[in-house]
């Protein structure tokens, strides 16, 4: 069942199975398939798991690749079928802004706080109002119990599961570990955007963050200045940030769990990717 406004959605009732939801922007890859399988797992046979697809124009900024951004839903719907979704919501731009297709001055939206300005938020100024407002409207037109987004962009994660505590949402937030092509690249829909050797160059991000899980033992200094080095031997690969953090995205901790956090660009593109960690011995 495919529809394109919210009014059109199974209404919330008497049900043996949880209303489970995957946020999508379309042009659907694997990493987004083994979302929706997920979802079908968590829902249970007797669920109900919605996709939504929606390409949110208040999270790219200016000079972005909102224009670009690959639109293909006739593969999209037969990837959601094949999966076991049972309805897909792709709502207009008006439906979810209205005339404007976007935040007007005057918008309420939802302020991701300190945390929306950094890493992730320092480059793309705006972007995670922009997504957080967009999560919180689908998951109100929704109405889901579950709702699961993959690891991959870790920093929205996090944003969105303290979105849900703040606001005292009945969700459960699922995060789905990263899909990666068989050479380590982990899977997005912007990986189309680079070239042959673009591609190949892009490996660099991976093996970088391998390389700082690696040394990580000898310290967090050491482990950056390993990743570093991975990518400083690739010419094609610009480094915008290569942090290691705690889950919460707090400063690193002395010794235990962590995560190790990368964004590069290669070929204009950019590609973020992230692996959790143990700081020390």
């Amino acid at each position: 069942m495919v529809v394109t406004a919210a009014a059109e959605l199974p209404a919330p009732g008497p049900r043996s199975g949880p209303r489970a939801v995957v946020m999508t922007m379309g042009a659907l890859h694997e990493g987004h398939v083994e979302l929706l399988h997920v979802a079908r797992r968590e829902a249970g046979d007797d669920g109900l798991v919605i996709a939504t697809i929606f390409v949110n124009p208040t999270q790219f900024g200016a000079g972005e690749d909102f224009g670009r951004y690959p639109r293909a839903l006739e593969a999209d719907l037969a990837a959601c079928e094949a999966a076991g979704v049972d309805v897909v919501l792709a709502p207009d731009v008006r439906e979810l802004y209205g005339d404007t297709g976007g935040f007007r001055a005057d918008s309420i939206t939802i302020d991701p706080g300190p945390l929306g300005d950094v890493l992730e938020g320092t480059a793309r100024p705006g972007h995670f109002r922009g997504m957080l407002t967009v999560v919180h409207k689908l998951m109100w037109l929704t109405q889901p119990e579950i709702a699961l987004y993959g690891e991959k962009d870790y920093q929205q994660l996090v944003l969105i599961r303290r979105m849900v505590a703040d606001l005292s949402m009945r969700v459960r937030v699922v995060g789905v570990s990263t899909v990666r092509e068989p050479d380590g690249l982990a899977m997005s829909s912007r990986n189309r955007y680079l070239s042959d050797g673009g591609r190949r160059a892009a490996l660099a991000v991976p093996r970088a963050l391998d390389a700082v899980v690696a040394a990580l033992p000898g310290g967090v200094e050491a482990a950056i200045a390993a990743g570093r080095a991975v990518v400083d031997a690739e010419p094609a690969v610009a480094l915008d940030y290569l942090v290691v953090t705690d889950a919460a995205l707090r400063p690193a901790p002395a010794g235990g769990p962590a995560r190790a956090l990368i964004a590069a660009v290669v070929d204009g593109t950019r590609l973020v990717d992230n692996q959790p960690c143990v700081v020390g011995p």
